[in-house]
């Protein structure tokens, strides 16, 4: 437990409670309803494993043993908690340390932690309404969760905003569950089918906020913008500007280098997943060319100036360009070499794509197939 004096700098309880709490409700459907939803998520994600691995040419049956968890609003909560959990241990001893080395770090870890958990749970329940699955990589140690919940990943299928978007967009609802199936599966099949991509990210991870050295007020000043930018708090001065990121704590060259690799294996992963499913789409999904259009429509149309600021804030928006680089570069990569030639990028973390080869792929193409050819 990271703390001082049993005073977490994280109050995570508090966290899941505010986000539980604030979480808007799901779209009204019956009992019979929502059971049915569920029960055609869970056979929709056991039908894509098939699919995405007959298209991807990656991984074997034995190779999908990670659990597939159809949730609501609050249960993504909770997931992400613990994983947040999991994945910033680190930062948040050294944080903790400093804290309490330092004036007033009684105080402040009396209230921080309690502050924290409070405007960490607003952001949450914001998120909650807006992902529709998830593949969590960094799921707790299995003795940490129910049996058959843990530990090398979960699949989270978030079965209200399936449900909202699908009737939002005016889509064949079959089509569109489907649709979010092959995306996620093929997230799991990606960590599944290479077993040391999850230990990699983390390592990654896990670098970067070891070399970070910032002040705790310094992110929790990030927090409260967050949280403020949610509340609509902020003065229309600062909103503007879409406030600052979190990337903005980067601080040292190191740092940016991990986060130029980071950023890279995301829009891999990203760009493969959309480029998947939108492959594996026509033999399997009819009306595949309608929701792809109008998905797209909704992810151009945008926000109001509040959502576009919180958006900015939390690196969203990074992530929308992460889904379009990565498939570009996918896509360029399997029309050159071919869907054998671009597993290649599975060999070894020297084979992933650089962050300057997402945007010219031929580069990749030229250092990977070249030299291993040669």
């Amino acid at each position: 437990m990271t703390s001082i004096g049993g005073v977490e700098m994280v109050d995570w309880n508090l966290a899941v409670a505010t986000a539980t709490r604030l979480a808007r409700p799901g779209p009204e459907v019956s009992r019979d309803e929502a059971r049915a939803v569920v029960a055609e998520l869970r056979r929709h994600a056991k039908a894509a494993e098939e699919h995405v691995r007959g298209f991807t040419l990656m991984g074997t049956e034995e190779t999908h043993d990670t659990p597939v968890l159809v949730v609501d609003r609050p249960g993504w909560v909770r997931a992400n908690v613990a994983g947040f959990r999991e994945i910033l241990k680190p930062l948040l001893e050294k944080m903790q340390e400093r804290r309490g080395g330092g004036p007033g770090g009684a105080v402040l870890g009396a209230v921080g932690g309690k502050v924290t958990g409070v405007e960490l749970g607003m952001l949450l329940s914001f998120l909650s309404s807006r992902v529709l699955g998830q593949y969590e990589t960094f799921a707790p140690p299995a003795r940490d969760l129910p049996a058959g919940q843990g530990g090398a990943g979960r699949l989270l299928l978030v079965a209200p905003n399936i449900v909202h978007v699908e009737r939002e967009l005016d889509v064949q609802p079959h089509d569109f569950r489907l649709w979010v199936c092959l995306h996620e599966e093929t997230h799991r099949t990606q960590f599944s089918a290479v077993p040391w991509l999850r230990d990699h990210l983390e390592g990654e991870i896990q670098s970067f906020l070891g070399e970070t050295d910032v002040d705790p007020m310094t992110v929790l000043e990030r927090v409260r913008e967050a949280a403020q930018s949610l509340s609509g708090a902020r003065p229309d001065s600062e909103e503007d500007d879409g406030g600052r990121s979190f990337v903005e704590l980067v601080q040292t060259p190191s740092q940016r280098e991990i986060l130029a690799r980071l950023t890279a294996v995301m829009s891999l992963l990203e760009g493969h997943a959309d480029f998947v499913m939108d492959g594996v789409g026509p033999a399997v999904v009819p009306s595949v060319a309608e929701i792809r259009e109008k998905f797209q429509q909704r992810r151009a149309q945008g926000a109001s100036r509040l959502d576009s600021a919180l958006r900015k804030l939390l690196g969203l928006d990074a992530k929308l360009r992460q889904y379009r680089d990565g498939e570009r570069f996918v896509r360029a990569v399997v029309e050159e070499v071919g869907m054998e030639g671009f597993n290649r990028v599975w060999t070894s973390p020297n084979t992933l794509p650089t962050k300057k080869e997402i945007a010219k792929p031929a580069d990749w193409v030229a250092r990977v197939h070249r030299r291993s050819d040669s």
